[in-house]
């Protein structure tokens, strides 16, 4: 039998707002739709069927994967997959070639080695695999970096057997400056994509696709020009950092892990259950936004280290006196490490407890 109460439920647990999540899936099918880009959500923030269902349902084109298991799992529901991470590793390749065979998938990738790998395997295999060339469009993570690296990669993608050139993608995460802040960054990376695109129409290689986007500069991505689909992720539960750049409003945070109080012995702290294998200690990048995560009813009450096991809440700046055996609820810095902490999301309407969804792609 399910927990009907947050008092039935063992800590540290993850929690979800429903009213939330969903206001925050409307808002943002609402905006793709208005902009005309297709909306093909990353499914590393929930890794959960159900939710992506929610998704598909409101005119979400496909989904966005990246690794191997989360294409498995997706399969199930969504016929159109992406999987937006280099298919290098021979087994990786070989379990995204046997998912179901009326799966139209696509695969990023920014090597001439990634893309040949593919095409053997995929023209051995029978199957067409669509490519779109992966660009870096200035985090220096991954992506070809210049567009006649890129013009080459799609002329061989446009050529070899087993692979079908659909487009360009790339991931603007080096915008992490508040939304009010973001106009530079998003003019220079409007004016790199265009060199790409200039490009490639001059080669005859046209992309259909142009596949970007992110949740930090989400509600911005109509601004560059030639963009055709966003990927965002976070979106859909926010975090802490979201709310930290101005992309949601901190009442939009839809998730939280629910801990408890173990320790008020030191003063000006209290110590709770919920540590780095919880939340997962990672800190917040572009804005000055000390702490790895704050209390969702308390967001000035900061957790400002952890352990394993044990979160420290910072009581310094509080009049708040939390008792042993409270109960708190933690918004992390990044949900989507967090949410991969856990087994099972628990949907969540005040204090009841009305739903639960098995994290079912998490791991390998």
């Amino acid at each position: 039998m399910s927990p009907a109460l947050f008092d039935d439920l063992e800590t540290p647990s993850a929690l979800v707002d429903i009213d939330r999540m969903v206001a925050n899936l409307d808002r943002m099918a609402a905006y793709a739709a208005a902009h005309d880009l297709a909306l093909r959500p990353h499914v590393k923030t929930h890794k959960t069927p159900e939710l992506a269902l929610e998704q598909l349902r409101r005119g979400a084109a496909g989904l966005t994967c990246a690794t191997a298991l989360e294409a498995e799992v997706m399969a199930e529901v969504a016929g159109d997959l992406l999987v937006a991470y280099p298919p290098v590793d021979p087994r990786r390749i070989e379990r995204l070639l046997a998912l179901e065979a009326g799966v139209r998938l696509t695969v990023g990738l920014d090597s001439p080695e990634a893309l040949r790998d593919l095409a053997r395997a995929a023209a051995r295999a029978g199957r067409t695999v669509g490519v779109l060339v992966e660009l870096d469009a200035g985090m220096r993570r991954v992506g070809v970096p210049d567009p006649d690296a890129a013009v080459a990669l799609a002329r061989e993608a446009a050529t070899s057997p087993g692979v079908e050139y659909r487009g360009i993608m790339f991931y603007p995460g080096h915008i992490r400056d508040r939304v009010e802040m973001q106009d530079a960054a998003l003019a220079a990376l409007s004016d790199r994509l265009g060199l790409f695109l200039d490009a490639l129409g001059r080669a005859g290689l046209a992309p259909r696709v142009v596949s970007g986007g992110s949740t930090p500069a989400g509600w911005a991505s109509h601004r560059i020009e030639g963009m055709t689909e966003i990927r965002p992720g976070t979106y859909i539960f926010n975090d802490r950092t979201t709310a930290a750049v101005g992309a949601c409003a901190w009442d939009d945070c839809a998730y939280s892990v629910l801990a408890t109080v173990v320790s008020t012995a030191v003063p000006g702290q209290a110590v709770v259950d919920a540590g780095a294998k919880a939340l997962a200690r990672e800190e917040i990048r572009g804005v000055d936004a000390p702490g790895l995560g704050a209390l969702l009813d308390r967001p000035d009450v900061v957790l400002k280290t952890m352990s394993e096991e044990h979160g420290i809440l910072d009581l310094s700046g509080t009049t708040w006196k939390p008792r042993v055996g409270e109960r708190v609820r933690i918004v992390p810095n990044h949900v989507c490490v967090s949410v991969n902490l856990h087994d099972t999301l628990w949907g969540v309407r005040g204090e009841d407890v009305v739903t639960s969804w098995d994290v079912a792609a998490r791991g390998h």
